[in-house]
């Protein structure tokens, strides 16, 4: 078999896990992602200070939007790796990693046994580092210009690992909202991702849609059909979200479902 073939195919099969370390994708990204992932990897360890020193304060400077070299396996490892060193660098908010935290990593996002290790070293070298969060929250916010559903993922999946313990700390949701302001979104639109998370019957119906109670019917039906145009899962695995994160595309689709399915009985739509 050829070996050129054999390795791609191998990279192929792998979980979005395996691909952040075990493949190459992650070295086409550059900037800040690509430096701790090639550290992480064992590569090229002092490229993550280069990177972060060279990063511009303004935002990062480094791929354009759409330039993702490694095609398609490029963008899951972006999305992945945002997620992971966010996350780590949220632990150190508060300074504790609870075990609570680390197990609900594990269980929704679906980390096989082989990959913990690798996983837990990207994780662990983020938290450790002294660079601030902000260089990679920009690099993800660039790379992914334009497609919020994508981005609002992100954030989605960093609330899940922020709630595992039970509880949002306020240092934690100062952290997110700051994480929202470097993605572009308005403070409307970090509120109805807060609430889907920590309130107990999720986000008002209107607030799920992204209008007021006096949106007119016509406005709303156009609302429900662009989120379900938008967040499908089909359509955000399509843009870059790594099939391991599907299922909480799933639960966002059902609370946009929910919400739609409230307002139209609620004003006798049909």
């Amino acid at each position: 078999m050829n070996v050129l073939f054999a390795t791609k195919s191998l990279i192929k099969s792998m979980s979005i896990w395996g691909k952040i370390i075990g493949g190459t994708a992650g070295f086409a990204l550059g900037g800040p992602l690509g430096a701790i992932l090639g550290a992480a990897a064992g590569h090229v360890v002092d490229r993550i200070k280069h990177n972060i020193r060279t990063a511009r304060i303004g935002g990062y400077t480094g791929t354009a939007q759409g330039s993702f070299a490694g095609g398609q396996d490029s963008r899951q490892v972006a999305f992945a790796t945002a997620v992971v060193v966010l996350s780590a660098k949220m632990a150190k908010v508060d300074g504790v990693v609870s075990r609570d935290e680390i197990n609900a990593f594990k269980r929704v996002f679906h980390i096989p046994p082989g990959e913990e290790k690798n996983v837990g070293r990207l994780f662990d070298m983020a938290r450790k580092s002294s660079d601030g969060f902000e260089p990679y929250a920009r690099q993800i916010a660039l790379l992914f210009r334009g497609e919020r559903a994508l981005l609002e993922g992100i954030l989605e999946a960093l609330y899940q690992i922020a709630m595992a313990d039970g509880a949002l700390h306020p240092a934690e949701k100062d952290y997110l909202h700051k994480v929202a302001t470097i993605f572009g979104f308005a403070d409307v639109d970090f509120d109805r991702v807060h609430h889907a998370y920590t309130s107990p019957g999720g986000p008002d119906p209107y607030e799920q849609l992204g209008l007021g109670r006096d949106a007119s019917n016509d406005d709303l039906k156009a609302a429900h059909r662009k989120l379900s145009r938008e967040n499908h899962p089909d359509t955000l695995m399509a843009k870059g979200m790594p099939p391991e994160f599907i299922e909480q595309a799933n639960d966002k689709m059902a609370r946009i479902n929910a919400a739609w399915d409230q307002i139209r009985k609620e004003r006798g739509i049909r």
